[in-house]
């Protein structure tokens, strides 16, 4: 401690963040003091305080973690300005992480002063994702450890986002007497959508019969037209190299280079080739956008990586991505699988500032209040409760709702921003809760297909615990959360939301492939009412 007037105060850092009074903000840990820091701490009643001072040698702890985040550069990833010792590194774009592990290492002995923590390697990032922090722990480090550090750092990469290829796939799913063609349809969206997010597309799908001449045909055909890889998706299991997914593949001329991988779930993966091309023969896990083994092979396959038996043999280590009740003695055979509780929170608080005078909310869509249109598709779902978020003009949107079965809540600091409706509709959920989907009232096409589909998703793998409709490329509305994130929910401030948290928790989330374009579609302005044939002076039910 010393005193506030003590000389050569002025440079010292601040131990701890020091409080000026309502209205007059703080003086935060970490701040190298200067004269008018320390005036205004001492106008503020402080007569002695905790200080750090540099030795000769010393650097302070932002410059420290700058200095390292620089020794990383890359294009591929971008460094965050330093704060309190700590610089974080996102990804510039999307492709697999890699990481030269023996030189992090040889960093983090240096000095336990200095560290940094990354993602885990060939983790699937997105732009923007933290991939690693690099963390300063005191209030300066010596100049002679952090020269150490950025030797071990310099030179070829140590943390690099690998690009991921673009791909023209093509896609087989094969028949059997009695396949619904809802289940077809579903594990068609589903192989899309995962080569989506991969930057990729299906570029042909071929539906045939379940035998070896039919998926022989199909494989040439995709062949002929250039598609890679070749995915075959068959109405059974692959169970040995005589079944008709490898069948079909030799007598198209192809040979069958590994069958299974020592990855759960995943196992009955194929891998083949033909000619030039890579085909796999997709384990039934594959139906589901949940992780699996046909994910990792081939997310490095689309990184570049050779993909081939060593390579998947060695997948074993980590490889037990999930347990499955139905298969042998996993570890909570006699714990009971409880069906999960969703419940909707609809976000009816804004004013419409940007639609002018008229409240957008009480529109007419097809004859109904918009507000209402966006409740009776929840109503019409699997979700077990409605929550909806009043704020400007309560009582008029209230009325809109008549005779819906709904719980209304009132959220008078609504003007504050969409934080303090989700954080209103967060804590009313209650503790009976397993999911909450945070609805906007103002997106009136989404539908209740979607809704459940994001539902089944959620009731699918408790794992994953954010749910996001996709529609294209595009990210949409509604997004179903797990009551793991509602403690963030609530602490959510001004006009940000949930989507404030994706970056934190991009592992989490599960990109749910829908068929509507209603998750993206909003209504903000008079020109959106106009290109969508709504207009503003129509009554509901005119």
């Amino acid at each position: 401690m010393v005193d506030i007037g003590a000389p050569g105060l002025e440079g010292s850092i601040l131990a701890h963040t020091l409080r000026l009074g309502e209205s007059s903000g703080a003086v935060k840990k970490g701040a190298v003091l200067t004269k008018h820091d320390i005036e205004r701490l001492r106008r503020s009643g402080y007569a002695q305080i905790m200080v750090a001072q540099l030795e000769p040698g010393d650097v302070h702890e932002n410059e420290a973690a700058q200095t390292l985040a620089a020794s990383l550069a890359d294009p591929s990833t971008t460094a965050s300005d330093a704060s309190t010792g700590r610089c974080n590194l996102h990804a510039a774009q999307t492709g697999l992480l890699a990481l030269d592990r023996n030189r992090i290492d040889a960093m983090n002995r240096v000095s336990e002063s200095i560290t940094m923590a990354t993602l885990p390697e060939r983790s699937l990032v997105q732009p923007e994702t933290m991939v690693a922090t690099v963390k300063v722990i005191p209030f300066a480090v010596p100049r002679t450890d952090l020269d150490r550090c950025v030797e071990i750092l310099a030179g070829s990469r140590v943390l690099h986002v690998t690009p991921l290829r673009s791909f023209d796939a093509g896609l087989v799913l094969t028949e059997l007497p009695g396949v619904s063609q809802a289940l077809l349809e579903r594990a068609s969206r589903t192989q899309r959508a995962r080569l989506s997010v991969l930057g990729s597309r299906v570029r042909r799908e071929i539906r045939c019969k379940h035998s070896t001449r039919a998926v022989a045909r199909a494989i040439s055909t995709l062949r002929d037209e250039g598609c890679n890889p070749i995915l075959l998706l068959g109405a059974s299991a692959i169970v040995d190299r005589g079944d008709v997914i490898p069948s079909g593949l030799v007598a198209a001329g192809g040979e069958v280079v590994h069958l299974g991988m020592p990855v759960d779930p995943g196992n009955l993966l194929m891998l083949g080739r033909l000619e030039d091309r890579t085909v796999f023969g997709l384990p039934g896990c594959a139906r589901s956008l949940n992780p699996s083994g046909f994910d990792l092979v081939l997310q490095r396959f689309f990184a570049g990586e050779p993909v081939d038996s060593a390579m998947i043999s060695g997948l074993g280590v980590g490889g037990l991505l999930k347990e499955i009740p139905g298969r042998p003695m996993p570890r909570n055979l006699s714990a009971p699988r409880s069906k999960k509780t969703v419940a909707a929170v609809v976000l009816a608080a804004g004013a419409s500032r940007r639609m002018g005078e008229k409240n957008k909310l009480l529109l007419p869509v097809d004859g109904i209040p918009m507000v209402a249109r966006v409740v009776d598709a929840l109503q019409q779902s699997r979700v077990q409760r409605i929550i909806v978020v009043t704020g400007h003009e309560p009582e008029r949107v209230t009325e809109a709702l008549a005779g819906r079965e709904i719980e209304i809540v009132h959220n008078p600091s609504y003007a504050d921003g969409i934080a303090t409706s989700i954080r209103t509709g967060v804590a009313a959920l209650g503790e009976d809760v397993d999911g909450a989907l945070m609805a906007l009232a103002d997106m009136p096409w989404v539908s209740t297909d979607v809704i459940n589909r994001l539902i089944d998703a959620f009731t699918a793998d408790g794992e994953l615990s954010i749910f996001i409709p996709m529609f294209g490329r595009k990210r949409g509305n509604p997004v179903l959360w797990a009551s793991q994130h509602f403690s963030e929910l609530l602490a959510l401030s001004g006009d940000v939301g949930g989507k404030a948290l994706f970056h934190r928790h991009s592992a989490a989330i599960c990109y749910v492939d829908v068929e509507s374009a209603g998750v993206n579609i909003d209504l903000d302005t008079p020109e959106a009412l106009q290109e969508l044939g709504i207009r503003a002076d129509e009554k509901p039910g005119s």
